[in-house]
């Protein structure tokens, strides 16, 4: 099965990293850190599942390269297109419980964590505008490069 693009990964993984230590902070910025954390988690793991590894064959699929193998992200990628109402609300609901940490770290005197809030809100546009239609034609060219010829 495909993984996660290293890159992806390990943002991922800093982002996660960085939203924990947010939770630990006192007052109204750890509270609106909670919060936003219940909501990224789920979100974050369905990315890691589904939508997120059809991106791994980018590079081979750049250099001309399709491959019987890559078939195995068909599923992934109808599983992201029925999905993508809901990962588009989660979304909203980020950015609603970000605007709220943003608030409360400005009230707090916790300019990093406002800063924080901002850079998690450009993630889920980068989200929105590249990576989840960049995984859905990655489905479409795979599946048109494996679709024996004239089948529909």
């Amino acid at each position: 099965m495909t993984r996660i693009p290293e890159s992806l990964r390990i943002e991922h993984q800093r982002l996660h990293a960085r939203l924990a230590a947010a939770t630990r902070e006192p007052g109204r910025t750890g509270e609106a850190a909670r919060t936003v954390a219940k909501i990224m988690h789920p979100h974050f793991l369905r990315e890691d599942e589904y939508a997120i590894p059809p991106l791994a064959l980018l590079p081979r699929l750049a250099q001309g390269a399709v491959t019987p193998d890559m078939g195995d992200i068909l599923p992934l990628v109808a599983r992201v297109k029925e999905e993508l109402p809901l990962m588009l609300e989660e979304h909203r609901a980020i950015v609603g419980a970000l605007t709220e940490l943003e608030r409360a770290a400005i009230a707090d005197g916790r300019l990093e964590w406002a800063e924080f809030a901002d850079e998690l809100r450009l993630h889920a546009q980068l989200e929105e505008e590249v990576l989840y239609p960049a995984a859905i034609l990655v489905g479409e060219h795979v599946r048109s490069q494996l679709q024996p010829q004239g089948a529909t």
